[in-house]
């Protein structure tokens, strides 16, 4: 078993403009998954950059509120919403609230470095 607090995990700055816990990854977990979950985190008022994953991936919001652009579609979405981001699509997530804004993001295949390009 893998058991993974989040009191105990370090965030570390994504490229992408985010503060990132990685709580599960194949690098991490003793069951070899073959998918990422971290959390992530974003000041008010700001955004990641826009970027491309090989990678299908799962948004859930945890707490505050979002605008979501996906390719050339934007999606306000707040609290225990979730969104699916397909495989290369164009995508960053902005703040839109007063507080932090805090999600879940899924990764399947597992994300990895080389999977992800900047294009900002």
């Amino acid at each position: 078993m893998s058991l993974r607090k989040n009191s105990e995990i370090e965030s570390i700055q994504g490229a992408e403009g985010t503060s990132i816990k990685q709580f599960f990854h194949p690098h991490n977990t003793l069951e070899g998954i073959g998918y990422s979950l971290a959390q992530f985190t974003l000041e008010p008022g700001k955004k990641s950059k826009l970027h491309q994953m090989k990678s299908s991936e799962i948004y859930y919001i945890l707490e505050g509120k979002a605008n979501l652009r996906i390719d050339e579609e934007n999606i306000e979405i707040g609290k225990d919403d979730s969104a699916y981001v397909p495989p290369n699509a164009k995508q960053n997530i902005e703040n839109i609230g007063g507080k932090d804004l805090r999600f879940l993001c899924i990764v399947e295949p597992a994300w990895k470095a080389e999977d992800e390009i900047m294009l900002e």
